[in-house]
């Protein structure tokens, strides 16, 4: 069974699905890419490593009990019968955790110079906090080189990674920066509703580049996964769409 949009599936952006979709998508790129670059170039799989708090709208989606104690409490230092003593409740606090988070890097047989850096973003690469920072620190280490940088955004929440131009106000993001063009880059912007563009990865000059179809690799993605049986549908999206794409997707999802 296959997603039933066109494009990116938005039921795929929760907090609590992602990081199956991201390593199901960094494996299935990996696995494409590496038959297709032999015998230049191989790739290999990198590591962030954080130490994150989520925000509180993803501490209640994975830990949505909040359970009341129904026993009223008991002061141990002899509370006047005037005195209202308030009943405590438990409750979820964000917690730091360590977390770590794969990439791809194209890399060049023999020396194994990094030519190409693939990134996937993550809750943890896109919402405020230190993983935001960490990850824009390596961003910048990657732009004042020569290394080629693919970045590919698939999660609506929160602030887009940083450039100049049109379509920071569309829901999804494929940078290509090629190391040669320094400041410039292109961008491919596009919305639920579109398909998601195939690019070209970027390589050494004269080198055939070869096409990335995102597409195809999230549905094989989302078949090996077995989603269909895993995302309820009856539900609206996390995060929610806007009110036209909300009905559209909703024509949509039923099918499933």
């Amino acid at each position: 069974m296959t997603s039933p949009f066109p494009g990116m599936d938005p039921w795929l952006e929760h907090p609590a699905l992602w990081p199956d979709v991201h390593y199901g998508l960094i494996g299935r790129l990996r696995e494409t890419l590496g038959p297709m670059l032999r015998p230049r170039y191989y790739v290999a799989v990198g590591i962030h490593a954080y130490v994150a708090t989520p925000p509180l709208e993803d501490v209640q989606i994975r830990y949505p009990d909040v359970m009341v104690v129904d026993r009223p409490y008991e002061s141990s230092v002899g509370a006047s019968a005037s005195v209202a003593v308030a009943e405590p409740v438990a409750v979820t606090v964000p917690v730091p955790e360590p977390v770590e988070e794969g990439y791809l890097e194209v890399r060049e047989v023999g020396g194994g110079r990094v030519i190409t850096v693939i990134e996937i973003l993550s809750p943890t690469n896109k919402q405020p906090g230190e993983g935001r920072e960490t990850y824009e620190a390596k961003r910048m280490e990657i732009l004042r080189s020569r290394t080629h940088l693919v970045e590919i955004d698939l999660l609506r929440a929160w602030e887009p990674m940083p450039f100049v131009g049109r379509g920071r106000t569309s829901h999804y993001r494929i940078l290509v920066r090629r190391g040669e063009r320094r400041e410039r880059a292109e961008l491919y912007a596009f919305g639920v509703r579109d398909s998601i563009p195939q690019f070209r990865l970027p390589l050494q000059k004269d080198d055939v580049e070869p096409a990335v179809d995102m597409k195809r690799l999230l549905e094989e993605v989302y078949q090996e996964a077995s989603y269909d049986l895993r995302v309820d549908y009856s539900m609206p999206p996390v995060p929610p769409l806007p009110d036209a794409d909300a009905r559209w997707a909703a024509e949509l999802a039923p099918a499933r």
